[in-house]
Order: C-alpha cells, then sequence, then structure tokens
C-alpha cells in the first residue's frame, strides 16, 4: 500500500478541515510550491527593501548616467545614474501591492456577487448574471482610462479600478459551485435548522466552494501585476517620483537600442514573479475532477461529509 493510499485512509477515519486538506494536495503539487516559494521570495525581497537595497532610492549621480552592469551596481544605472537594482526592488513592492490589494478587491466583491446570485436563483440570480454579462461587453481599458482621466492619477483608485473590473469571472465561478452546492444534503439540513440564508452562504457554501475560487485567485495576482505594468507602459498607472516595473519597462524601452539593460532587468522581473504557464496541458489535479464529479471520489471527498452538521 503506497503511503498516499494509507494517508487517505487516515484522512478518512480522522476527518480533516478544509484547509489541511487544501496544505497536502499544494504539497504533492512541487510546481505549485516552487511557485508558492518563488512569489513569497519577491514578498520578503520587497518588504525588506527599505533595509536591504543597496543605494538610497533619491540618490543619483548625473556624471555618471547610464552605465552598464558593474561590481558596484550590478545591474546598471539608469540614464539619471540611479541604482537599478534599488529602483526595481523598490518598484516590486508597488506591482506586488497592487497584485494582491486589486485581486483582495475583485475577491470581496466576486465571491458575495456570485455566491448571492448562486444561493438565490430565479429572477435575483438572472438580473444578477445579467449586469455581469454587460459589463464583460464593456471594454474595461477605456473604462480605467475613464476613471484615471476624471477622478486623477492615484495608486488608490489604481487598486479599485482594476479590482472593479477582474470579479466578473470570480462571480461566475463562485454561482457555479454554489448552484452544483445548493441541492446537497448538508444546505438542507441547515434550512432545516432555521439558519438564516446569510449563515448559510457565509458558513456552508462559501468554504465548500472554495477550490476552484483560490486556483483562480492565483491565476488573477499575476495577470494583474502585469496589467499594472501593461497601464505604467501606457503612462496611466504609477506616476513619478513613484515607480514600478511597468513603468521601468515603459522608460527602458524608450532606449533600448542604446542602453538595453535598462529594458531587460525590469522585463525580467515581472516575469519571474508572474511565472509562465506550462508548454502542455497537465491532467487536471484530483481535486479539480472532484469539484467536476464529486461522487466518484468516495464519500470523504464530498462536501457534505466535511460538514460539521452531518458529521
Amino acid at each position: 500500500m503506497t503511503t498516499d493510499a494509507i494517508m487517505d485512509i487516515s484522512e478518512a477515519e480522522h476527518g480533516t478541515s478544509l484547509w489541511k486538506d487544501a496544505w497536502i494536495r499544494l504539497r504533492k503539487n512541487k510546481m505549485a510550491v516552487f511557485g508558492l516559494g518563488v512569489l513569497i521570495f519577491f514578498i520578503i525581497i520587497a518588504l525588506l527593501t527599505p533595509w536591504i537595497a543597496p543605494y538610497s532610492y533619491e540618490t543619483q549621480d548625473l556624471n555618471l548616467g547610464a552605465s552598464p552592469p558593474s561590481a558596484e551596481h550590478w545591474l546598471g544605472t539608469d540614464i539619471f545614474g540611479r541604482d537599478l537594482m534599488t529602483l526595481i526592488m523598490y518598484g516590486g513592492r508597488i506591482s506586488l501591492a497592487v497584485g494582491f490589494v486589486a485581486t483582495a478587491v475583485a475577491l470581496l466583491i466576486g465571491v458575495t456577487w456570485g455566491a448571492i446570485a448562486g444561493y438565490a436563483g430565479g429572477r435575483i440570480d438572472a438580473t444578477m448574471m445579467r449586469l455581469v454579462d454587460i459589463l464583460y461587453a464593456l471594454p474595461f481599458m477605456i473604462f480605467i482610462v475613464l476613471l484615471m482621466v476624471v477622478f486623477g492619477r492615484n495608486l488608490l483608485l489604481l487598486f479599485l479600478a482594476i479590482g472593479a473590473v477582474e470579479w466578473l469571472t470570480m462571480a461566475r465561478i463562485m454561482r457555479s459551485q454554489v448552484q452544483s452546492l445548493r441541492q446537497q444534503e448538508f444546505v438542507e439540513a441547515a434550512i432545516s435548522l432555521g439558519l438564516s440564508p446569510a449563515v448559510i452562504i457565509r458558513r456552508h457554501l462559501i468554504p465548500n466552494a472554495l477550490g476552484p475560487v483560490i486556483v483562480y485567485t492565483t491565476l488573477t495576482i499575476p495577470s494583474v501585476m502585469l496589467l499594472e505594468a501593461f497601464l505604467s507602459f501606457l503612462g496611466l498607472g504609477i506616476q513619478p517620483p513613484q515607480t514600478s516595473w511597468g513603468l521601468l519597462i515603459s522608460y527602458g524601452a524608450e532606449t533600448m537600442e542604446e542602453f538595453p539593460w535598462l529594458l531587460i532587468f525590469p522585463g525580467a522581473a515581472p516575469a519571474f514573479a508572474a511565472g509562465q504557464p506550462p508548454r502542455r496541458m497537465p491532467r487536471p489535479p484530483r481535486f479539480a475532477r472532484e469539484v467536476v464529479a464529486p461522487g466518484r471520489a468516495g464519500c470523504n471527498r464530498q462536501p457534505i461529509c466535511r460538514n460539521p452538521i452531518l458529521r
């Protein structure tokens, strides 16, 4: 009997929480663990930047100008004589903040909207999802540009603007999951106990539907970071004296023929932080197959078996 089989039998006997089960499956995916490690590395660097950066953010040497990588400046300097590694480290703080905060905004709106629509059903569901379809049809780039023009360019507005256009797919995923769980026995048991719809959604439906949402969240964070880089490249995102990876790429693109390191190194930072898709489509992980067909993996894998009402 293999170690995985023994672990599954132990979980079936003693039970396991949703978070513990998700962590066990995450550890089995080596690429996911590696990607998580790379992301944590960038987060630690961003948090410690004021103390570990080789130079101050304001330090510049106009006499030095743009110089290639050397022993004193590992990644070179820009046209103002500022250390490029320091700029990339400080720019990562902004780019990572945009990625996490905007994703959190999208997560809050999308999960709430989708859970309410999926549980209510009927006309409420139809009305809410038709509004999502209408928002899908709007060009979000024009929406963000209009927000920047009307309300001005600031970091908080950038967080809200990106989060306001990234929640639509998350709402659809959450709605489909809640609709599939709505007919389960543990939901009917909760209704028979007199629990309010808000309590049922918050305590029973959302926790059991978080699997696909978490997966999509991990995909949203790098896409939001790349979106911020694209907006900054167009001049619609972060503005000086602040900096971000996208703004550094924009500056590097203007001088790429003469000073190529000003584009190569800032462009590599979001590529490593965001990660790259695999060359071939991998086989879906077991928890994803169980979401599609929960009854095929045994009772200990069904949402009803993890619910405290029927334990």
